[in-house]
């Protein structure tokens, strides 16, 4: 997984991020599907970003229409904007007294690019004295981000919506990072690090506006989703667990408009396939 996926895997992170200079983007065309049932169910998945660039415009006319027609805006986690209680779940759940200095966390190889990553995000080893090392590569991860978090999509959507509903909570975000072991979260830290090398930001927007999922699915399977525990727990898993809200709120009337991280939605796992399975008419309409 790189940088920007965990990142929008861990979309509760209501940490300050920092814009950049406005450029040229592409016309927006996001993902977006339409799915339907025989018993008249009808409902929305979009495949979201949690941080833009100053700028870069995504609303569409498609877009609007569905989420005007929709009864009700699902995320994955709807205390998004409650950054105080963000900060004090993510403190709780990331603070251990007396860890090992943040470089001896990861193999001797990894380090030189560890060192990089602290240098870039402006930070030194000794602020993570008492930060999981999870809890480390989102905040460094965060640091050296140049999209705002606070120009994402989920915010928007949610600042509009009548009624909204959270498919995880802030416990339960921060706690899959945090159930996972020592070895995984390492792995963690050192994909990040890695990533922090490159530029990929501009690709990663370029391609979500565009709706382009073939690149999305390319670029988010390059690192550490390859790994299949932190794809089972980042993303498998959750996939699974929401299809299965999805298809109940379908079938209770609601018409739900699920606004979640477009990296749920490709491939035979993602949220489409999996609602597809489960006899619903899954339609991309943009």
């Amino acid at each position: 997984m790189t940088m920007r996926w965990l990142l929008a895997l861990a979309g509760a992170l209501a940490l300050a991020g920092c814009g950049e200079p406005d450029r040229d983007w592409p016309e927006p065309s996001p993902a977006l599907w339409e799915v339907t049932g025989l018993g008249g169910e009808r409902g929305w998945l979009f495949g979201t970003i949690h941080s833009l660039p100053e700028g870069a415009e995504w609303r569409t006319a498609t877009v609007d229409d569905a989420f005007a027609r929709s009864s009700l805006l699902v995320v994955e986690v709807a205390e998004l904007g409650q950054a105080d209680k963000a900060a004090a779940v993510f403190r709780r759940l990331s603070t251990t007294p007396g860890l090992p200095p943040l470089t001896q966390r990861v193999p001797p190889d990894d380090r030189p690019a560890l060192a990089a990553f602290l240098d870039r995000a402006e930070m030194d080893e000794d602020a993570f004295s008492d930060t999981e090392s999870w809890g480390a590569a989102l905040l460094l991860a965060n640091a050296v981000r140049r999209s705002d978090s606070g120009n994402g999509v989920d915010r928007a959507l949610i600042a509009e919506a009548q009624r909204v509903e959270g498919l995880e909570s802030l416990e339960d975000q921060y706690g899959m990072f945090d159930r996972l072991p020592a070895l995984e979260q390492a792995e963690l830290l050192t994909g990040l690090a890695a990533d922090a090398e490159g530029d990929f930001e501009d690709r990663r927007v370029i391609a979500w506006l565009t709706g382009d999922m073939v690149a999305l699915e390319r670029d988010s399977t390059a690192g550490i989703l390859a790994d299949p525990e932190l794809r089972e727990a980042l993303q498998l898993a959750r996939n699974r667990a929401w299809a299965l809200r999805v298809a109940a709120l379908l079938k209770r009337g609601e018409r739900p408009f699920v606004a979640v991280g477009a990296a749920h939605m490709w491939g035979d796992e993602g949220l489409p396939a999996l609602l597809a399975a489960k006899g619903f008419k899954v339609r991309r309409v943009q």
